[in-house]
C-alpha cells in the first residue's frame, strides 16, 4: 500500500477525471484521487485487520468522498451521475 502517490499517477487520475493535471481543485478529480485511496486502503485492511489508525484514515476519506459527492450532486447533477458511473462507486 503506497503511503503516498507517486505525482505521475495523481496527475493520471487529474487528467482522466479533472480534465487536465493541473486543474487539482476540480471536484471530479478531488473524489476519483480519495476512491483510489479508499481502494488502496480497503486492500490494506483485508490483510491487516487490526491496524485501527489506517480504519480511521479509511473512514475519514470516506466522510470526505460522501461530503464531496453531496456538494457535486447539489451543483451539476449529470457530472454527478457521470462520474460514479465512471468510478462505479454506488448503485
Amino acid at each position: 500500500m503506497p503511503v503516498y502517490l507517486p505525482q505521475e499517477k495523481k496527475d493520471e487520475i487529474f487528467t482522466e477525471y479533472g480534465g487536465s493535471a493541473q486543474n487539482t481543485g476540480s471536484t471530479e478529480g478531488q473524489i476519483a484521487l480519495f476512491t483510489f485511496r479508499i481502494k488502496a486502503l480497503s486492500d490494506h485492511l483485508r490483510e491487516h485487520p487490526k491496524d485501527h489508525s489506517s480504519r480511521k484514515a479509511l473512514l475519514s476519506l470516506v466522510g470526505s468522498r460522501g461530503k464531496m459527492l453531496n456538494y457535486l450532486k447539489r451543483k451539476d447533477l449529470e457530472g454527478y451521475r457521470s462520474l460514479i458511473a465512471k468510478l462505479g462507486i454506488r448503485k
